[in-house]
């Protein structure tokens, strides 16, 4: 015959079984929610920050541009310039 009150002795082991069952799955159920929630928040400031560097990079670009110069042309010069150079001569100059 069993010993008197092991009926709720074993009900009360039962019970705080469930309870940290319960406990621990609403603890995991936790620790998912922060993963996806941290992971989401990192996903969206990487993109903040890849897109504030672009838009730098395009606004440093834009600023500082050289401006456009027109290219100086050359004038014909009045002096003719030989087309041909002079053919030196085979005697030797004395």
């Amino acid at each position: 015959m069993a010993a008197r009150g092991s009926k709720n002795a074993q009900q009360r082991a039962q019970a705080e079984r469930a309870r940290i069952h319960a406990a621990r799955i609403s603890w995991h159920d936790g620790q998912i929610r922060r993963r996806v929630r941290d992971n989401a928040i990192g996903i969206i400031v990487g993109v903040v920050i890849v897109a504030a560097a672009i838009a730098s990079q395009v606004v440093h670009a834009q600023v500082t541009a050289p401006e456009p110069t027109p290219t100086p042309t050359i004038a014909p010069s009045e002096t003719p310039v030989p087309s041909e150079a002079p053919v030196p001569s085979e005697t030797p100059a004395g």
